[in-house]
């Protein structure tokens, strides 16, 4: 038994972090090559990470604002391997629950966790798998994937860990399900892990993690959930000649046109205005029907007709 008292399900709300138990063998002398655009992010998440969730608002704002200068690699973490560790006041599913509703008004992004209690999860590595199999397909619709199995994971309760609510959010994003299936059983896997002995030689000790790099190899990271600022400053920092694009909102369901879910959260990050102003104006949206909405006890998401 893992007598590490670090669990990777019990997100720490002040450093914004899932940590993993002790790694052996991390060595932190990874590279990262730049391709198409002057800085490269690889971002280590996994699809049932709360606080990569709690960072959606930030990405989404920095793809939006940066994304002619930034490629995003999407690295998949493995947060839950099995429930053979009982670590860190976690032995067992039902422990999370509690601990997901913390998180979720932490964040100010809805998140359901009882699903810990009516249908958990006994491992994260399928719904990271299915991921890598999306992306041999199109990286494009994979980050759709990946986003559509989180919506499925916090809002619906669903157990993204079985085949059909993976296969549900395929089609949703515009996969070939077949093709899906056919890389989820063969290459997918290796995929996923060399993407954990990757993550060893960058020295990723949890979730979120980016890891900024210029064509010289100059590479900051952030660690855990951090203010937009942070993120923006990081590619600043290693590229000075970027310019943000300001989104410009005249009309308030232009974002919808980019994201088609979002919540309050991300809505009020994107367009730099407060939480109960973006709640009120997507509620607002919504009485007028010109929005759908799907809420839970701690949120809602509102989405384009």
């Amino acid at each position: 038994m893992n007598q590490n008292k670090t669990n990777p399900l019990l997100c720490d709300p002040v450093t914004g972090t899932c940590e993993m138990p002790a790694v052996e063998g991390l060595n932190e002398n990874g590279s990262i090559t730049t391709e198409n655009k002057p800085v490269k992010i690889v971002y280590y998440t996994d699809p049932i990470c709360s606080s990569c969730w709690g960072i959606e608002p930030q990405l989404r704002k920095l793809k939006l604002e940066y994304g002619a200068y930034i490629d995003i690699d999407y690295r998949m973490g493995g947060l839950l391997p099995d429930w053979s560790y009982n670590s860190g006041g976690i032995s067992k599913p039902a422990d999370v629950a509690h601990h997901w509703d913390e998180a979720s008004l932490h964040y100010q992004m809805p998140i359901d966790g009882t699903v810990w209690l009516e249908d958990p999860m006994d491992s994260s590595y399928p719904s990271c798998i299915a991921v890598k199999a999306a992306q041999i397909q199109d990286k494009d619709k994979a980050v759709k994937f990946m986003r559509i199995l989180r919506e499925k994971l916090y809002l619906e309760k669903k157990n993204i860990a079985k085949w059909k609510n993976i296969a549900q959010a395929a089609q949703l994003s515009g996969l070939d399900l077949n093709q899906l299936k056919t890389d989820y059983d063969d290459n997918a896997e290796n995929l996923f892990k060399d993407d954990l002995n990757y993550a060893k030689t960058l020295g990723v000790r949890g979730f979120p993690t980016l890891f900024f790099s210029d064509a010289s190899n100059n590479q900051l990271t952030l660690y855990g959930s951090k203010p937009y600022v942070s993120y923006e400053n990081a590619l600043l920092a290693l590229y000075p000649e970027a310019k943000k694009k300001h989104f410009i909102n005249e009309n308030p369901l232009s974002l919808f046109e980019i994201y088609p879910t979002l919540a309050p959260k991300e809505y009020a990050v994107i367009l730099d205005t407060s939480y109960a102003e973006a709640s009120a104006i997507l509620e607002q949206l919504f009485e007028q029907g010109k929005l759908d909405k799907k809420s839970i006890k701690n949120g809602s998401l509102y989405s384009r007709k």
